[in-house]
């Protein structure tokens, strides 16, 4: 799929330095931090490709994370406004940046096992819940709300569900997860704020 040329709707680009801790959106033209946003840039063949840790060389693109917001960059030719030429936008784009922010939600949270700041199951997870240890619950995608609130009761603690059970498993070396506890702290927030990432686009290819 090649972009479509800009079009009278599309906001104007800027060239904005890649410096400071926010970002502006090529289509809504919102600024956000730049961790909360996706970065891409148009590789040695002229295809868009999705920068998830930023670090790839070039002038970076940055969209708000959302499907909605992908959608609006490609119809409105927003990538080949921002490139001044024209470019190829994969037809499986969505599902590229799907799949790389679940490896991330994975590596994030496997990170914290590694660290001994996350635990999974429910007896594990109550103990840290009562000890006042969470600064994170991941719940399964798939498992059961009613568990969940059982489980939380009527504590305040930030949830995210960003895999299924046999991933969050995977994770920890079984077949399934359903409740794991991370730490209060930096690796928290990332998966926190990978998780958000990811909920703008799971379920919409």
């Amino acid at each position: 799929m090649t972009a479509a040329p800009p079009d009278a709707e599309a906001e104007p680009a800027e060239d904005e330095p890649e410096t400071g801790p926010t970002r502006r959106c090529i289509v809504t033209r919102d600024t956000d931090a730049r961790e909360k946003m996706l970065r891409f840039v148009i590789g040695p063949d002229l295809s868009v490709v999705p920068d998830l840790a930023a670090k790839l060389p070039g002038r970076g693109m940055w969209l708000s994370a959302r499907a909605d917001v992908l959608e609006r960059a490609v119809t409105r030719g927003a990538f080949a406004k921002a490139a001044r030429r024209a470019v190829h936008v994969p037809p499986d784009l969505v599902l590229r940046i799907e799949d790389g922010l679940r490896r991330r939600v994975r590596d994030q949270i496997g990170l914290a096992r590694r660290a001994g700041q996350a635990v999974s199951g429910w007896a594990a997870v109550k103990e840290w819940l009562l000890a006042g240890h969470v600064g994170l619950l991941v719940e399964a995608a798939d498992g059961s709300l009613a568990e969940r609130e059982r489980l939380l009761g009527r504590r305040e603690v930030p949830v995210v569900t960003p895999l299924a059970a046999a991933d969050l498993g995977a994770v920890f070396g079984r077949d399934q997860a359903v409740h794991v506890a991370v730490a209060p702290g930096r690796l928290a927030g990332s998966i926190a704020t990978e998780a958000a990432r990811l909920a703008g686009f799971a379920g919409k290819i």
